[in-house]
């Protein structure tokens, strides 16, 4: 079966036959080779701001067509580092305009968002003060949502911004130069692609599973919540 490396070997190869890209990582990486550096970037915007896209899908696919010889490295590092910034101010700005608790129920409401994830965030800063911001963006889930907190707290915004850009580049960096290194061995890898794949559709499932459990447990604890405080004494 050709999947999407081996489609991106045979472009980068300059060859003239078209290989039809299969499976997830196929169709992610149709995506991303059709949308460009920028388009990286406007992934990571949404990835920052709606934390279940995950980068670590979007960014070594990124880098393993830089490797490929289809992006530019540089560009992809610098526009996936700025897609994370702007998506970080706004929640920071989110949580300083509007506040932490309505915010939170508004995005409370979105698919796989749970509102423990951003009070989870909100303790990690909270815990560790503003080093929180940069530390923070290397930590799964807690690098996207550590900036409403950050801007409920009226964090220094210059302070914010250089911690959140260091933080992103070097975690975005990890991502696009292990794709990149990858893409530039593509003839080894091209036999583990159907594990890829396999990984890419475990990882979602894995997500979707953890975000009914949760629901599940705290619809369950709300309606207990209700029964004991509709119990009267006798």
């Amino acid at each position: 079966m050709t999947t999407a490396l081996a489609a991106a070997t045979s472009v980068a190869s300059s060859s003239s036959s078209d290989a039809e890209m299969g499976g997830l990582s196929g169709m992610v990486l149709r995506l991303i080779d059709a949308l460009g550096e920028w388009g990286v970037a406007l992934m990571l915007f949404v990835e920052t701001v709606f934390p279940p896209i995950p980068s670590e899908v979007i960014l070594p696919l990124a880098g393993f067509l830089a490797g490929a010889g289809r992006m530019n490295l540089v560009l992809v590092l610098v526009l996936a580092t700025l897609g994370s910034y702007v998506g970080a101010l706004v929640l920071y700005w989110l949580g300083r305009v509007i506040g932490f608790e309505r915010t939170v129920r508004w995005l409370g409401k979105l698919p796989l968002v749970d509102e423990d994830d951003f009070r989870k965030a909100a303790g990690w800063f909270h815990r560790h003060g503003r080093s929180a911001v940069l530390f923070g963006r290397l930590v799964p889930i807690v690098r996207s949502l550590i900036s409403l907190p950050a801007g409920a707290d009226r964090m220094n915004l210059v302070s914010f911004s250089v911690f959140t850009i260091i933080g992103s580049g070097v975690w975005n960096s990890l991502l696009v130069l292990g794709g990149a290194a990858l893409g530039t061995q593509y003839e080894k890898i091209e036999g583990y692609t159907e594990w890829i794949d396999r990984g890419m559709y475990a990882a979602i499932a894995g997500v979707v599973i953890v975000f009914v459990v949760r629901r599940v447990r705290r619809s369950r604890a709300e309606k207990a919540d209700r029964r004991r405080s509709g119990v009267t004494p006798s």
